[in-house]
């Protein structure tokens, strides 16, 4: 069975940094992509970045653009998300996610999911 494991969030003061990591396990995802979302408080979730198994590409949103680094390590079958200059429009339950099949990183549906970690900027 696999699980997605998301850690590292918590409450932050604006213009702070959190790192998020995601520690995948019962399938090897060093050739799928992995990606982060967000669900703000009372809308819908959103994709903020996304990996290619190797890498070489790597998707923003432009909302973290130039804020938000995403990486991933495929020896320990894990995805990162390092943010900084967090503003409270960051506030939102994260989550990890990872494909099932080959493709692009901004290619949808993602097909595995992590339980959501809260990530809460104050003003």
């Amino acid at each position: 069975q696999v699980h997605l494991v998301e850690s590292g969030g918590g409450l932050v003061q604006t213009g702070g940094s959190l790192r998020l990591s995601c520690a995948a396990s019962g399938r090897t995802f060093s050739s799928l992509p992995m990606a982060w979302f967000r669900q703000p408080p009372g809308k819908e979730r959103e994709l903020v970045a996304a990996i290619s198994w190797s890498e070489y590409t790597k998707y923003y949103s432009d909302s973290v653009k130039g804020r938000f680094t995403i990486s991933r390590s495929n020896a320990q079958n894990s995805v990162y998300l390092q943010m900084n200059s967090l503003k409270p429009e960051d506030t939102a339950v994260y989550y990890c996610a990872a494909r099932a099949t080959p493709s692009e990183p901004t290619t949808l549906p993602y097909h595995y999911w992590g339980q959501g970690t809260q990530v809460t900027v104050s003003s």
